[in-house]
């Protein structure tokens, strides 16, 4: 299966030397959970035409440090984009920024939030057990780094992962194809760490340090890996 990354955005440029871009984590993450795909990466975010939704056989949305709200070129094509590829039923996985423009194009709210940033591993309790969600835990420990989330969901939207600070941090979508997490299941242990330390003086040093903090909680990520590759492929 042809994996198409639309990459939305890169890694700071502060750690672009040390931690490279994007896809390649995302091609580790899935070859580390077994999960093998040919891929081809779009950078939309660079000027890269969108190919045909309708005719890939599946699409993984990165993070970005933009906002659904900002004014870019891309965002509207990005839209209709992810409406056609729903439209017809292309497999679609949306992270972080994905996950909230994802959120956003098919009728959702995002904005950032009032609650600040969130770094570091959190937990999200399981709020629902979409087929897909091949465990009987009740919470999943994922590393993160946003400040802007889904306030409200899209009607099409089932929330399957949740806790007190992102409520709707786990979307699984009605037409049973197209899936999204507020979460980093991408990010390894070093780039979380370097990540939150890279927040230091915008985000409050006390958070900064409750986030290097959390890392020691156990990742389930290979798992979610595991589980997110068996969703595209199946």
């Amino acid at each position: 299966m042809k994996l198409t990354i639309i990459q939305t955005g890169d890694v700071p440029a502060p750690l672009r030397p040390q931690f490279g871009a994007y896809p390649p984590m995302f091609k580790r993450m899935f070859d580390e959970a077994g999960q093998a795909f040919e891929y081809e990466t779009v950078p939309i975010y660079d000027g890269a035409g969108f190919p045909d939704p309708g005719k890939l056989e599946g699409v993984l949305i990165t993070g970005s440090a933009v906002g659904v709200y900002e004014d870019h070129a891309w965002l509207d094509p990005l839209r209709a984009f992810i409406r056609t590829a729903y439209a017809a039923n292309t497999p679609m996985l949306g992270i972080c920024f994905g996950h909230q423009i994802m959120a956003d194009a098919l009728g959702g709210d995002v904005r950032k939030s009032e609650k600040g940033w969130g770094l570091g591993r959190h937990t999200y309790q399981v709020k629902a057990r979409p087929g897909f969600l091949a465990t009987d835990l009740p919470a999943l420990s994922i590393a993160c780094s946003h400040q802007d989330q889904v306030i409200t969901p899209p009607v099409e939207a089932e929330v399957f992962l949740g806790s007190e600070f992102t409520p709707n941090a786990g979307l699984a979508y009605k037409n049973g194809k197209a899936l999204s997490l507020q979460p980093h299941p991408e990010f390894l242990d070093d780039y979380t760490l370097a990540l939150a330390e890279l927040r230091r003086g915008k985000a409050p040093d006390e958070l900064v340090d409750k986030a290097l903090a959390s890392v020691a909680t156990p990742s389930h990520s290979k798992d979610v890996a595991g589980w997110l590759g068996a969703f595209l492929s199946r």
